[in-house]
């Protein structure tokens, strides 16, 4: 009786140190759920009103597929969210060539502040 209690009790303890760990790790990022798609429109944005422009895109759809990622780090057979990822990929890359070719100067800025590899 004394065991099974005992067995519950650090059972709990470990739940609520798995708990604590992914609360931290969350709050450590900018997540576009939780309101921080503003802070990276007005971090890439060209003019106040600017919230489509390539960079921006860009940006947001950076801070999604990193979230993603994560997600799937820990959700190894979620084939559903690993084809919107790569979808997301490839519609990142398709921006990026555009910058790339348009405005070579602003694909440069991009790339060091999202730290790409390209």
């Amino acid at each position: 009786m004394k065991n099974d209690d005992e067995k519950k009790a650090n059972a709990k303890a470990t739940k609520a140190k798995k708990d604590d760990k992914k609360v931290a790790s969350t709050k450590a990022k900018v997540s576009v759920k939780h309101g921080g798609k503003k802070a990276i429109i007005t971090k890439f944005a060209k003019h106040q009103k600017d919230t489509g422009s390539a960079q921006v895109q860009i940006a947001i759809l950076t801070t999604r597929i990193n979230e993603l990622t994560d997600h799937l780090k820990e959700h190894k057979k979620d084939n559903h969210s690993r084809r919107g990822l790569l979808l997301m990929v490839g519609k990142r890359r398709k921006l990026l060539n555009y910058l790339k070719n348009s405005q070579p100067e602003h694909y440069s800025e991009v790339i060091e502040s999202l730290k790409l590899r390209k």
